[in-house]
């Protein structure tokens, strides 16, 4: 780094120069998140004069990095120059909040307490401001877009509107409009005209004038400008300066690398998140998740240490991403091909977001014969399957992702040792009766299996699960033996709500199941769609479900039986030995996805 200046401007320059343009942000900065609350105290503690922290900003003149400019929020395209002389690199949201609260002249554009939408004008209550024993907060007020505030009235059921959004109203009610701080000129001549004839309210401006107007335009702001840092440098101070704050992702961290190389990451991303998005199964993925696949394609096949950490992310290249992105593109929607394959249609129902990225990324390495061929189809089921009912990917690491993508692509390709995930996979027998939400991975992959490996047909429609009937049907999982049934009959809550309880069905079936136990409902069903038993006992039998046990309204025969079905069920496809009790196993209510 060549160097940097220290600088302690006024507040009210900086934010002038901001509006004009003078000072931009880098187009990967993220947007403006901060809300209604956090304002009211940065506006509170510059008015007491207050250190809010210094802002970070770089002068790009003899740097080698071309950033995209982007005007802070609530600036006016029109009043401002396309080229700026500077970029803001930390102080993005404290400098966005005082610019718009105090120069935009238009609502401030943030959120609620519940995290809505909103837009807000500020006022400073004078009589409050003046009081020195009340907290300042208390005198920062935050009114609609329509300028109508609600105040208290002696009746304490009944609150009052009024509305500040004429000067008239402001200096009745002794509301001094933030967006006038800097130019304030007009207002006290109208307030002190509206108040001539009373000593005590005259008294009150110039009382404010002295506290607060004085000290905003007074206030002045440490700034360190870097000047001729090359670009690397820039990404390691924006890693640094962003911890204590809105930490940047890799993902905006490389979008600021290549722009540097004139490529916009951002822009590409977003053209091809929303065709891989057409995909539901999808919904999930992320631009983090796509630079991971990608990285770990590129350094596998370029013969390097495979890996997807930060740091080998950070070093792409505008050329490598280029070469090697429609390829991941190509492997998320093999990936697609590959889930639909399995029956996971939904991003709700995929096991592991996260063992998305070394599937997309192996998919993205073979190619089409290889892909096609009916012993890689079945490694590389097996290793999926092993990783949901193993509860490999409960804790996603770069580390279990890199192993997965030279193993497995090792073991397909030159029949090498089976992969860790495969190798180390353990499922066990009492982990079924912990399996009581889509918060497990084994519960979402037994719902799949279901659907997959034994062709699971509606009970009342008697067609098997296919993308178009999930959706048209509204399939889910739904209890075979009713809840409210199991309480009446005192059963023991995590049995009944358990894995084993639960079978893929579609909303409409569910409905005529409703509390009825299963022999009432299986006679009313065959009577209503007119089904022979011994088919429906077919269509029972592709469920793991014993007919005599339901039809007899036999819980513990019925689930003991589905119990063993469902462990000989996750064999198969594992191709392991489901393992005796065992205390180790994680309680499902506790798992985070």
């Amino acid at each position: 780094m060549s160097g940097f200046r220290i600088d302690q401007p006024f507040l009210s320059q900086m934010l002038k120069d901001i509006g004009e343009g003078k000072i931009q942000l880098p187009d990967f900065q993220r947007g403006w998140v901060w809300d209604d609350e956090r304002i009211r105290s940065l506006i509170a503690s510059v008015s007491q004069e207050f250190p809010i922290g210094s802002v970070l900003i770089l002068n790009p003149t003899g740097t080698d990095v071309r950033f995209i400019p982007r005007l802070v929020k609530g600036v006016n395209s029109n009043d401002a120059k396309k080229d700026p002389d500077t970029f803001i690199l930390d102080g993005q949201q404290r400098l966005t909040a005082l610019y718009q609260a105090l120069m935009s002249g238009t609502a401030v554009s943030t959120k609620d307490t519940k995290g809505r939408e909103v837009l807000r004008h500020y006022y400073f209550n004078m009589e409050i401001c003046i009081n020195n024993d009340t907290d300042r907060e208390q005198a920062v007020i935050s009114c609609g877009e329509d300028h109508k505030l609600e105040i208290e009235t002696q009746d304490e059921n009944k609150k009052q509107a009024i509305d500040l959004s004429s000067n008239e109203a402001q200096y009745t009610n002794k509301m001094f409009p933030i967006n006038k701080l800097f130019n304030d000129a007009d207002w006290r001549q109208g307030y002190s005209k509206r108040w001539s004839n009373n000593q005590d309210k005259i008294d009150l401006l110039f009382k404010f004038e002295e506290k607060i107007i004085r000290p905003f335009n007074q206030y002045s702001i440490p700034v360190i400008e870097l000047q001729e840092v090359p670009r690397e440098a820039i990404c390691k101070i924006f890693e640094k300066v962003n911890t204590g704050g809105v930490t940047l992702t890799v993902f905006e961290l490389l979008t600021a690398s290549l722009a540097a190389e004139d490529f916009q990451l951002r822009e590409d991303w977003e053209i091809r998140e929303e065709r891989l998005k057409e995909h539901s199964v999808l919904d999930n993925l992320d631009n983090v998740n796509f630079l991971q696949v990608l990285t770990l394609l590129y350094t596998k096949t370029s013969k390097k240490t495979v890996s997807c950490k930060r740091d080998t992310i950070l070093s792409l290249t505008r050329s490598i991403y280029e070469e090697y992105a429609d390829r991941v593109e190509e492997g998320f929607n093999e990936a697609v091909r590959f889930l639909h394959e399995q029956k996971i249609f939904d991003a709700q129902d995929l096991p592991y977001n996260g063992q998305l990225v070394p599937l997309a990324a192996i998919l993205a390495d073979l190619n089409n014969m290889e892909r096609n061929n009916l012993e890689v189809r079945k490694k590389l089921t097996q290793w999926y399957w092993c990783g949901v009912f193993g509860e490999m990917y409960s804790a996603s690491t770069d580390t279990r992702f890199a192993n997965d993508m030279s193993e497995v692509t090792n073991w397909i390709k030159e029949s090498a040792e089976e992969p860790r995930t495969v190798h180390n996979a353990h499922f066990y027998e009492n982990r079924l009766l912990e399996l009581r939400t889509r918060s497990s991975a084994p519960y979402k992959g037994i719902y799949a299996l279901l659907m997959h490996k034994e062709g699971c047909k509606d009970f009342s429609t008697r067609q098997s699960v296919e993308f178009q009937t999930y959706f048209d049907d509204n399939i889910d999982i739904h209890h075979i033996f009713p809840r409210s049934w199991c309480k009446t009959k005192g059963i023991d809550r995590n049995v009944y709500d358990s894995i084993i309880n639960r079978t893929a069905l579609s909303s409409r079936t569910n409905r005529r199941i409703g509390n009825k136990p299963p022999s009432q409902y299986l006679q009313e069903i065959e009577e209503d769609t007119d089904i022979y038993t011994s088919k429906m006992d077919e269509i029972l039998d592709s469920h793991l479900i014993c007919p005599d046990f339901l039809r007899e309204d036999d819980f513990e025969g019925f689930f003991n039986a589905r119990k063993e079905a469902l462990i000989d069920a996750i064999e198969k496809v594992t191709d392991k030995k489901v393992r005796p009790e065992s205390n180790d196993a994680v309680d499902s209510s506790e798992e985070t996805m």
